[in-house]
């Protein structure tokens, strides 16, 4: 599920606002990618038990 509280704009003012830059958008996606790889390893040390110092079951 998405979280869409990021994405609370009006529409009103969402469509007099230009168009993102491709720099913008690429940032955006940068920003994105990195938080998603960023819970990918957690997530991987956590199945690996590399983290149990951390998170004890």
């Amino acid at each position: 599920m998405r979280n869409n509280e990021e994405n609370a704009a009006r529409l009103e003012d969402l469509m007099k606002m230009p168009p993102m830059t491709p720099q913008q958008h690429a940032e955006i996606m940068r920003k994105r990618i990195v938080g998603r790889h960023a819970l990918e390893e957690a997530r991987d040390r956590r199945h690996l038990g590399l983290d149990d110092e951390l998170f004890p079951s």
